[in-house]
């Protein structure tokens, strides 16, 4: 019996087993990538001239194979453009996946809750990554949070999102406001929220502070904001000194303490919690709050508690060398 064609067969049969185990290894196996990587695929590139790009970056070996491998054991779906971040290591099918799922890399920008439209302006001036210039904002227009955005994108685009959705915030919360807040329109709802923001760093604090300020508001008593005595010296960014006499005199449409009401405008971006204290402040009798020197206020409902708080804040600071 002749058996040399099934030998033949076999050994054929071995060949195509290891090609094609070949071709799997260079697909999936370890790609040449020893750190990541990014690649910006621009938009409307096809996958050749991505392959290119690829591999002029070192993620992987050889763009004409790449393609060849993709036609074959790729899906088949169209790469979408953006900033990628190659994995180390990563395989053919990894990097092919990334770009047909376009989970592009996150870069982000964070604007504090609190910060006044200046330092927003620089912040995103500041970013080199970004594209073109943008002028300081409407003061309380921006609303804080953590902003996605892509290598090469314009700065007026990026701020165009964070205006947005202080408007669909804001409007969310409008909408949803109590009886007890005193504020009539939204841009009032803005101002307070900027001094609420100011005034306290405690999430527990902003209802309560909320509740003091439209007491305040409520029976026509001076608000006495430090805050927004700066506010006209600084456009928001801090002192650096105390603040003079003359400065708590000088009535410039801001200063609340030489008028009642509150002032011509915000006096930065307030968060989504400050504004949702101000449409749905604590109900309290307290008119007063001073520092406890914890980090928190203690509140007051009459000035001769107010003043004895005064007394053992003054003593804190005292004691720590600061006055």
């Amino acid at each position: 019996m002749n058996k040399k064609p099934g030998r033949i067969l076999l050994a054929l049969a071995v060949a195509i087993v290891a090609a094609l185990a070949g071709l799997w290894l260079l697909w999936a196996g370890p790609g040449p990538a020893r750190e990541p990587l990014t690649v910006q695929i621009a938009q409307g590139s096809s996958l050749a001239s991505a392959a290119r790009q690829l591999e002029t970056a070192g993620a992987i070996p050889d763009a004409g194979r790449f393609r060849l491998l993709a036609r074959l054991l790729g899906s088949g779906e169209p790469i979408k453009a953006g900033e990628y971040e190659i994995p180390a290591g990563a395989s053919a099918s990894d990097v092919l996946s990334l770009l047909q799922r376009g989970r592009t890399l996150v870069r982000l920008v964070t604007i504090p809750e609190g910060m006044p439209s200046v330092l927003v302006a620089e912040k995103l001036m500041d970013e080199p990554l970004l594209t073109g210039t943008v002028r300081v904002p409407r003061e309380g227009s921006v609303l804080p949070d953590s902003y996605s955005f892509e290598r090469g994108e314009t700065r007026a685009a990026v701020l165009g999102r964070m205006q947005d959705a202080m408007a669909k915030t804001l409007a969310e919360l409008w909408a949803r406001r109590k009886p007890a807040s005193v504020v009539k329109t939204p841009q009032e709802a803005i101002i307070l929220a900027s001094i609420v923001e100011k005034e306290t760093a405690l999430a527990s604090e902003r209802r309560m502070v909320a509740g003091v300020y439209s007491n305040r508001v409520r029976i026509g008593m001076p608000l006495q904001a430090d805050p927004t005595v700066i506010y006209p010296i600084t456009k928001g960014k801090p002192l650096g000194r105390r603040i003079r006499q003359s400065e708590l005199r000088d009535d410039n449409g801001y200063n609340t303490y030489a008028r009642a009401g509150l002032p011509d405008g915000p006096i930065a971006n307030p968060g989504r919690d400050s504004i949702a204290a101000v449409l749905d402040p604590q109900p309290t009798n307290a008119l007063y709050f001073v520092a406890d020197g914890k980090g928190g206020h203690v509140f007051a409902e009459t000035l001769a508690e107010h003043q004895a708080n005064v007394a053992k804040w003054y003593a804190i600071r005292r004691s720590r060398g600061e006055m």
